[in-house]
């Protein structure tokens, strides 16, 4: 066996690393998402300079897969398979996520890994999101929320630390560990690194989406796309986020 791990910089992903270590699986590689409009990790917006800095103090060779702004599933899948084609040349057998019990990302996962004859672990699946939590905290490991989802979450809490008093400070239909994406996180110290990753705060900005759809709106907002290449059928409110941008130090 020689694994991957697919790495967002963040909390679910330091604990699954950590975790599959203990396991003895042969972790040889971070795989990470970078928007190259941003030059940012995809979904969390954390600057790649501080994705090198994990890597570097974490001691894993970094592979990138980059993609544009706004991917579609066509694009997104095509840079996956060839950062795929590229790990099995280098004898890669598995891949390792830090999902935790979204069954359908699972799935899409598993799919997306056998079409290109590798195999995945998943190393926190099915446990509960507080429990994981805790022992994020009793381990050790030190974590900035660096975005927030404006429809769960209020700007207050993008760019605080996470620890017990954060967690404490969640709405009730919000997930500990954010895992239905209602925030995401910078991990810059724990266990698996051997120095802190140091950073400063930057500005705050607040950003809206719009999510991708098959057909054209009736007003003409929508620009039409490739009926394979997106998630739904009917047009779709913007998504809001709050992103705390972070500067190496």
């Amino acid at each position: 066996m020689k694994a991957f791990f697919s790495w967002s910089g963040g909390k679910d992903s330091a604990l699954a690393l950590y975790k599959a270590k203990q396991q003895g699986v042969p972790i040889e590689a971070l795989v990470t998402t970078v928007n190259t409009t941003a030059n940012r990790i995809s979904m969390h917006g954390v600057r790649r300079e501080l994705l090198e800095a994990q890597a570097a103090s974490i001691g894993l060779q970094l592979y990138t897969i980059e993609l544009p702004e706004m991917p579609g599933m066509k694009v997104y899948e095509e840079a996956v398979h060839r950062m795929h084609q590229q790990l099995k040349q280098e004898g890669f057998t598995h891949g390792v996520f830090g999902d935790i019990f979204l069954e359908d990302l699972k799935i899409y996962r598993q799919n997306l890994l056998m079409k290109d004859g590798l195999q995945c672990i998943f190393p926190l699946w099915g446990k509960n999101s507080k429990v994981l939590m805790n022992e994020f905290f009793d381990f050790g490991f030190q974590s900035i929320v660096a975005c927030t989802n404006s429809s769960q979450l209020n700007e207050s809490f993008c760019g605080r630390l996470l620890n017990e008093a954060f967690v404490n400070d969640l709405p009730q239909n919000v997930d500990p560990c954010g895992e239905n994406g209602e925030y995401h996180s910078f991990v810059f110290d724990g266990p698996i690194f051997s120095k802190p990753v140091h950073f400063k705060k930057g500005e705050k900005v607040f950003k809206e989406y719009a999510a991708p759809v098959l057909q054209q709106d009736l007003d003409d907002k929508v620009q039409v796309q490739d009926s394979n290449d997106n998630c739904f059928t009917t047009l779709q409110p913007k998504t809001g986020f709050y992103f705390q941008d972070l500067v190496k130090a």
